[in-house]
């Protein structure tokens, strides 16, 4: 009898906090949009900061590496040119080259 009982409590918990779960909470009032868009764009602009303090940080980078290559008389260049574009498919040996068939002299051999 305990072993039913638990078992419907423990539904009747369920139950309740499913129908709490799917309670639809109240529009937000105008003052909450308007700070909830107000911490949207400090957000947004917090990234822009960032950004640019980033730039920053790897022009001063750039141009620390420029002149310590200057004074080893290296290229100045960080960056590398790829060159032209050129594809070259990955062909299977097998596919590559046509099969060659066995010679006509060599015989099968049958077993006896």
């Amino acid at each position: 009898m305990t072993y039913m009982m638990k078992t419907l409590t423990a539904a009747s918990v369920l139950a309740l906090s499913a129908s709490l779960a799917w309670a639809k909470l109240p529009a937000p009032s105008d003052e909450a949009k308007a700070k909830a868009a107000e911490a949207a764009a400090k957000t947004a602009w917090a990234g822009k900061v960032d950004a640019f303090k980033l730039c920053k940080a790897q022009d001063a980078v750039v141009a620390h590496y420029k002149k310590a290559a200057l004074a080893k008389g290296a290229a100045a260049s960080t960056c590398a040119d790829p060159g032209p574009f050129v594809y070259t498919p990955n062909v299977p040996a097998a596919l590559a080259a046509p099969a060659q068939a066995a010679p006509a002299s060599v015989a099968v051999a049958k077993k006896p």
